[in-house]
């Protein structure tokens, strides 16, 4: 394509057959990468998980039943070197599941805050500097304003890493940026709520065959928290 009409289509001010390019975000679908579940990637725009962008979950157990669909990316991802980051996370991340999906613990940094501003602090300058890979960041139950998610939306479209932002189920209602939502229906079960450029309201069921044999499964939660590894910890007061 040539670099000028590229330029062009990248504006925010663009429009195409109808879409506004900064809702569509055409460069979405270059920057989609495999979930590694055939059936999620094949209801998602683009087949796969839209780095550069933020993604919402939307759960009232923190989105800790659905943490391991996140794993095969993170696997994916860890070749880069960087930053896997947790930011208030409810719980620490359990270390021998990490190890046994080949996800090196050391790359993991925990940030744990005290105020919604710092929460959006530290999410913004996780992202801005480029040093994580993915960033899985714990709102709570503050009230956010769109302009406040729209901030980090913008400037995660400045990288190719993974954006997820785990709100309560309360938020579904409110207007948001995200590029995509789901909501935890149930478990091992999502529902797709928002989606550039694609279908809408759709449930998806991941089956346990979808789960490598001779390791932990992904959807357990660990009876111990007992850490074997290391994992790096940052504390804003």
């Amino acid at each position: 394509m040539n670099a000028l009409l590229e330029q062009a289509i990248q504006r925010d001010d663009t429009w195409i057959g109808g879409f506004n390019v900064g809702e569509l975000n055409v460069s979405t679908y270059r920057r989609c990468q495999s979930t590694g579940y055939a059936p999620l990637d094949a209801v998602l725009t683009g087949g796969g998980w839209p780095l550069g962008n933020t993604i919402e979950l939307l759960s009232d157990g923190h989105g800790l039943g659905a943490m391991g669909v996140f794993l095969p990316i993170m696997h994916r991802l860890s070749s880069r070197g960087q930053w896997q980051a947790f930011i208030n996370p409810p719980c620490a991340p359990y270390a021998p599941l990490l190890e046994a999906r080949d996800i090196p613990t050391e790359q993991v940094l925990l940030v744990h805050t005290d105020s919604k501003e710092d929460i959006l602090w530290s999410i913004e300058q996780a992202i801005t500097h480029n040093t994580c890979a993915t960033v899985f960041a714990w709102l709570g139950h503050h009230r956010y304003s769109y302009a406040e998610l729209r901030k980090l939306q913008l400037a995660a479209t400045e990288h190719d890493n993974l954006i997820v932002l785990f709100r309560p189920l309360s938020a579904a209602d409110e207007h948001a940026p995200a590029c995509l939502r789901l909501k935890v229906s149930a478990y091992r079960e999502f529902e797709i709520i928002k989606q550039r450029g694609g279908k809408q309201q759709i449930q998806v069921n991941l089956p346990a065959s979808d789960d490598l044999p001779n390791q932990p499964q992904l959807w357990e939660l660990p009876v111990s928290t007992t850490q074997q590894a290391t994992i790096q910890t940052v504390a804003y007061p």
